[in-house]
């Protein structure tokens, strides 16, 4: 069954003499995410080489088979870097990630995808990464070819596909392989208009379908439909977990206070003074 513990997990960020994030050696082997994403959470400290930027602060929590988290909090909150952190792109500064089951991080759907190889060998390459054996990666090509609706292209480049006939190999290699865990930064849809049907069927499928999901949107009619739990982040720091809708109403009061307190201190103080 699978199983995803997280226990008191924060990340900093060195900034002067240190790399900008304690990186796994295995991480160019399996994906390149775009770190420029991660500059928001955050809060900065000063440690004996300098500073530091606290991207995440003491996040803690347990899933099980069944359970589909909701990660929410605004831009720059620490969303994506927790889910990095558990695809295990990033290592923890502190605290661990425990897991049992295979992962399966999608965050980028052309993610891997080889031009100058065939669409048919990028299927068993994407396969080979998800970790299935080359058997089990050859049986999917004939579910993959009809779902992206590429017939013969299949056996040519794909730098000689048109961009249409690329995102819907992509999406069709990236939502083929059912995962134990799956990571999703973001809802993911691809290609025209009848093709985005499709492919929001299969991504309702594919969570439905994988023991436990994990996804960072701020689409908020989405996760209430899909998710079972939402947990809450601002500032890289864990605010709340639980419920989907009381989470969100934790997260909406907070907004309101803080814009109130906003609004009073923007309002023009009374003058002061004695009268004579």
């Amino acid at each position: 069954m699978p199983y995803l513990s997280v226990k008191n997990v924060s990340l900093s960020y060195p900034v002067f003499s240190a790399p900008p994030a304690p990186l796994k050696e295995s991480e160019d082997q399996a994906y390149n995410p775009d770190l420029r994403r991660h500059a928001g959470a955050l809060t900065v400290s000063r440690n004996a080489g300098g500073h530091a930027i606290n991207a995440l602060q003491d996040i803690n929590f347990e899933l099980e088979a069944g359970d589909r988290l909701a990660l929410i909090g605004r831009n720059g909150s620490g969303k994506s870097t927790l889910l990095r952190v558990l695809a295990g792109v990033y290592s923890p500064t502190q605290g661990e990630v425990h897991h049992e089951g295979r992962i399966a991080p999608l965050f980028s759907v052309g993610l891997g995808v080889k031009r100058e190889a065939t669409g048919r060998r990028n299927i068993i390459l994407r396969g080979l990464m998800s970790g299935l054996t080359w058997k089990e990666s050859a049986e999917k090509i004939d579910e993959i070819v009809e779902f992206s609706e590429l017939g013969p292209f299949i056996d040519l480049p794909v730098r000689t596909y048109s961009a249409g006939m690329a995102m819907r190999l992509s999406f069709a290699m990236a939502t083929a392989f059912s995962p134990e865990i799956l990571l999703l930064d973001e809802w993911i849809g691809a290609g025209d208009e009848a093709f985005q049907t499709k492919a929001a069927a299969r991504m309702n499928e594919l969570v439905l379908n994988a023991g436990i999901t994990v996804i960072a949107s701020h689409r908020r009619k989405l996760i209430k439909e899909v998710c079972t739990k939402a947990l809450w982040l601002d500032g890289g720091r864990q605010c709340t977990i639980g419920p989907v809708v009381e989470t969100y109403r934790a997260m909406d009061a907070a907004a309101a206070e803080a814009n109130t307190a906003a609004e009073a201190a923007r309002q023009p103080q009374p003058e002061s003074g004695s009268s004579g």
